[in-house]
């Protein structure tokens, strides 16, 4: 910062007495720019409508116009002490006018930072406690002879979409009428869900490997349904275009087996004759994404057996022992649930799905939206699983809808249906009916109604979002678990 010093006498010479004045001369001409600038920008933030675009303009401008002044006008007469130093008003960059207007990075680097530093210190200390607990047979037994029926069972599971292909096939040349086509697909859709549930129920196989083929029975059941509503969708078109009533629409409809098939491995569950696909498989980026599948997927099943496996088999049944310590064993274990499901979620619907995708050149990878930003439960349902909200939105609430169902009670159908799916994932391979799952499931109902009145009551997103976080989280998922694991082991020892 340069600062002119006075003259060091009045005798000076008469060069020395121009220099001063001129440098006086253009140290009040910077003060009168400044000044000048100042008021005009003090005029232009006057007369704004408070529009945020246009505020952010004005200080683009602004920030323009003391650039160019600091170029224009010496260093020295800038920083002098009779140049304003405060020239318009500003807001505290945490102040709740200001805090979206700027990135935070580096304090979300320093939440990383401190949460990497303090679990770090908890997993060396856990080690160092009970040592490596690496070795329960309660969640995994994917060396056990009593597994390879569930094997064989999920290896058998195309010939229910093969055999939705033929029913199309015959539709198609007309040889069946759409009454024996819907009743056939119901047939088919049926058979593909209960066959894994019977081979489940007779077979003495380990949770992990009967949750697997429940959900690959599920997914499949969803496409055959979605394939099937397409197909007699695009029947019914192509029959009102014959007749003359919709002459304008132009799909087509036919029936291949090259679609079928690239359905049925595609990462998706609504069905149609083409996808967007991308221009190659990167394979560079394949790799790094199976790196990481790998590193994620091993981290999860530390986490189960180092952690929650011990505070599960040490606890009481949540509603049969004292109530504070049934809390106190749902808020310990919450903390390593949580990271599993985040786990679970990055493993499954970022990695897993873009992998399939990137190998299929499926083009269309929107797997999830920003649901951790959900501001209500309805929300969060719909952005969390975008395949499923997409089956749901096309197959059941919109028929619904058409069918004169009102929407609410469109939504509780799509919520019943997703209940008892889950329901089947998680109480099949206990082989425990107890229904903890689709109560869960249910309870969503006035939650999306309880989160949404706060939305509108209170408008502030934030109630919503910690609402969901901890009902969803910190609450309903350890006490599902504890629910299952206490049911399931109570049924063992009085079966023993």
């Amino acid at each position: 910062m340069a600062i002119n010093e006075p003259p060091e006498s009045l005798a000076s010479s008469s060069d020395d007495n121009n220099n001063l004045r001129r440098r006086r001369d253009g140290g009040a001409k910077s003060v009168d720019v400044v000044t000048e600038l100042d008021s005009s920008s003090a005029e232009a933030s006057s007369s704004s409508d408070g529009d945020g675009i246009q505020e952010e303009r004005n200080e683009k401008v602004e920030n323009e116009e003391d650039r160019k002044v600091n170029e224009t006008t010496p260093l020295k007469y800038v920083y002098r002490a009779s140049a304003p130093a405060h020239r318009r008003n500003k807001e505290s960059p945490l102040s709740s006018a200001a805090i979206f207007k700027q990135s935070h990075a580096g304090l979300l680097n320093l939440c990383v930072v401190v949460l990497i530093a303090i679990n770090s210190r908890l997993i060396i200390e856990n080690l160092m406690k009970y040592g490596l607990l690496i070795g329960s047979g309660f969640w995994r037994s994917s060396t056990s002879v009593r597994d390879w029926p569930l094997l064989m069972c999920c290896l058998s599971l195309p010939i229910f979409p093969l055999a939705a292909f033929l029913v199309e096939k015959l539709a198609q040349k007309k040889y069946m009428n759409e009454r024996v086509v819907v009743t056939l697909h119901i047939i088919i859709t049926t058979a593909a869900i209960l066959y894994p549930v019977l081979v489940i129920l007779r077979r003495d196989s380990a949770f992990l490997s009967g949750n697997t083929l429940m959900l690959f029975a599920c997914i499949v059941w969803m496409k055959l349904v979605s394939y099937a509503h397409t197909s007699y969708d695009m029947r019914q078109l192509a029959k009102s275009v014959d007749k003359g009533d919709n002459s304008e629409i132009n799909y087509p409809y036919t029936v291949s087996f090259k679609s079928l098939a690239y359905f049925m491995v595609a990462p998706t569950l609504c069905y149609q004759l083409s996808y967007p696909r991308s221009a190659c498989i990167r394979k560079g980026w394949l790799a790094r994404q199976l790196i990481k599948l790998v590193i994620f997927t091993g981290l999860m099943g530390f986490m189960i057996e180092q952690y929650i496996n011990p505070i599960v088999q040490m606890s009481q049944h949540p509603l049969k022992g004292d109530v504070l310590y049934a809390i106190e064993t749902v808020l310990r274990l919450s903390l390593p649930n949580l990271y599993v499901w985040l786990c679970m979620f990055y493993c499954l619907f970022h990695l897993w799905l873009n992998i399939l995708a990137e190998l299929l050149r499926f083009g269309d990878r929107e797997f999830y939206k920003d649901w951790w930003n959900a501001k209500t439960i309805d929300e969060y349902w719909r952005l969390w699983n975008m395949p499923v909200h997409k089956w749901m939105v096309r197959h059941i609430y919109f028929p619904c809808l058409r069918n004169g169902i009102p929407k609410g009670g469109a939504m509780v159908i799509s919520f019943f249906i997703s209940a008892v799916f889950h329901e089947l994932c998680i109480a099949v391979p206990c082989r425990l009916f107890k229904f903890w799952a689709f109560l869960g499931i249910m309870f969503q109902v006035p939650l999306v109604i309880l989160t949404n009145f706060l939305q509108n009551k209170l408008k502030n997103s934030n109630v919503g979002n910690m609402t969901f976080w901890f009902f969803f989280c910190i609450l309903g998922q350890p006490m599902c678990m504890l629910l299952y694991y206490h049911d399931v082991m109570n049924r063992n020892g009085s079966a023993s």
